[in-house]
């Protein structure tokens, strides 16, 4: 019996993916729980397993992109078909209500039969051109219907040499598109098959996705439909919704004063940190306080542990001794919505790691319940897996508070910038050797400076303040980090 093979969600935050690369060819015997192809996100590269045992049947393509929960491919019995409706428009929207109408129910029945369409017509009008995303951000810029396109690719996949002989402006005037029916009911857009950039587009202008008409060729609303659809809008003069009090259109960028060397595109992992740092900095209100912590214990218990073995970093301790801060802070343990504040039980600890591309923080789950030794070796995984490129998504998700350690470049204080939705985090300074005098008496005393911002929304200054003196306490009697 066939069985569908559908886009996971992989992570509270997931809302689509993008396969990158298949590890089994159409049609080969794979049986369940072997890794069959790489995905991506817009957090990171992972590994999918199979979910079930059978004959593959691949419907998604590499650079393919689909919402969570959509069919990407199908496992088949010995001599088993794939059924008929197995192209990746056809799984587009798993929500029938959402479903483009069909040729039969929108044109009435006649005795009249017409000459079958070419192939790659027949294709194409049952859903989504098949074309690698360089293809059709080409052809959406020559103004070309990728519809009226033959593919020369694999499957027919339409590739960007296909291009070079068509004319623009082949695209259909949008009166003939033909627009999906929707339920009266739906009047929002919050189930709308729709792109993450779409969503984030509408929001930021202030429209409903319910009333921007869906791609017929992606078979879903893209940010160029939002786009569309706006200036249809102003073209014949209705009223546009304001866009939100908190939205302000970015001005366009001057050009490089020189001719740049390189160009690194805000795209991928670089264009996530992007819009989330500085929609973190605009979103809260974010202060930043310093204060030293004495590290001699710390280095002494450190010391002992190397003597018998494999000992934590200096970092681990810090995170051992946040998470229990944490436990004894509750409002730092916390994230901000619209009922409030909410405070979160559980602490679960993200470690800042940096890659040649970008910065990634996985998370140390449960950190609190961790003793100094697992705890190492669990960061130990983390770091190695991030920078392997082998995180799995469950690494990444949930993270309540963030760690991020630049002492190793010489650096003592530094701001960090809060990881949404977390209401603070810990910047960790280098170890250094401080001059005191204590009692009279000149000595040396090993030391760090802990950079905690928070969000001024969530809690003051004074909490914010004893929350980071547990910290630097718990540093001083590194027998407490072992407590569980």
């Amino acid at each position: 019996m066939a069985t569908e093979f559908l886009m996971p969600k992989l992570g509270l935050t997931m809302e689509e993916g993008t396969i990158t690369e298949w590890f089994a060819d159409d049609g080969a015997p794979i049986t369940a729980g072997e890794p069959l192809l790489r995905i991506e996100t817009d957090k990171t590269e992972t590994d999918v397993e199979a979910a079930s045992t059978g004959r593959l049947h691949r419907v998604g393509q590499v650079g393919d992109t689909f919402a969570c929960g959509t069919r990407i491919g199908w496992f088949l019995g010995d001599d088993e078909d794939a059924p008929e409706a197995s192209s990746p428009a056809d799984a587009a929207d798993t929500t029938a209500a959402f479903a483009p109408p069909t040729a039969a129910a929108t044109t009435p029945t006649t005795t009249t039969t017409t000459p079958a369409a070419p192939a790659v017509v027949t294709t194409i009008s049952t859903g989504r051109v098949v074309a690698s995303p360089l293809t059709k951000r080409l052809a959406a810029e020559r103004n070309i219907d990728l519809r009226a396109v033959h593919g020369t690719g694999p499957g027919g996949r339409i590739i960007a040499a296909d291009l070079d002989d068509v004319p623009a402006t082949t695209a259909p005037p949008p009166a003939t598109v033909p627009q999906p029916v929707r339920p009266a009911a739906i009047n929002t857009g919050a189930g709308m098959p729709a792109t993450a950039a779409a969503r984030t587009l509408a929001d930021l202008l202030g429209i409903d996705l319910a009333q921007v008409p869906i791609d017929p060729v992606e078979q879903r609303i893209t940010k160029d439909s939002v786009a569309l659809h706006v200036r249809g809008l102003i073209a014949t003069g209705a009223p546009t919704p304001p866009p939100p009090a908190a939205a302000v259109s970015a001005p366009s960028l001057p050009g490089a004063i020189q001719e740049p060397t390189r160009t690194i595109r805000l795209s991928g992992m670089r264009g996530t940190i992007a819009k989330r740092m500085h929609e973190s900095l605009r979103q809260m209100a974010q202060l930043t306080l310093f204060m030293d912590a004495d590290l001699d214990a710390v280095v002494a218990d450190r010391a002992r542990r190397k003597e018998s073995g494999a000992a934590p970093s200096y970092t681990d301790y810090v995170i051992a001794a946040a998470a229990r801060a944490l436990g004894q802070h509750p409002l730092v343990n916390s994230q901000i919505t619209d009922d409030g504040v909410a405070l979160l039980p559980t602490a679960h600890v993200g470690m800042a790691v940096a890659l040649d591309d970008g910065l990634i923080v996985p998370v140390i789950r449960d950190t609190a319940s961790r003793n100094l030794a697992t705890l190492s070796v669990e960061s130990s995984r983390l770091a190695e897996a991030a920078r392997t490129g082998s995180l799995a998504l469950p690494d990444l998700d949930g993270g309540t508070f963030s760690v991020s350690t630049l002492g190793m470049y010489g650096v003592d204080v530094f701001t960090p910038v809060i990881n949404p939705p977390n209401t603070a985090i810990l910047g960790v300074g280098r170890l250094r050797d401080d001059v005191v005098l204590d009692d009279g008496v000149v000595g040396a005393r090993k030391r760090l400076t802990l950079s905690l911002t928070w969000d001024h929304r969530a809690f003051d200054g004074a909490p914010a303040a004893a929350f980071c003196k547990t910290i630097a306490d718990l540093l001083g009697d590194p027998a407490a980090l072992d407590a569980t």
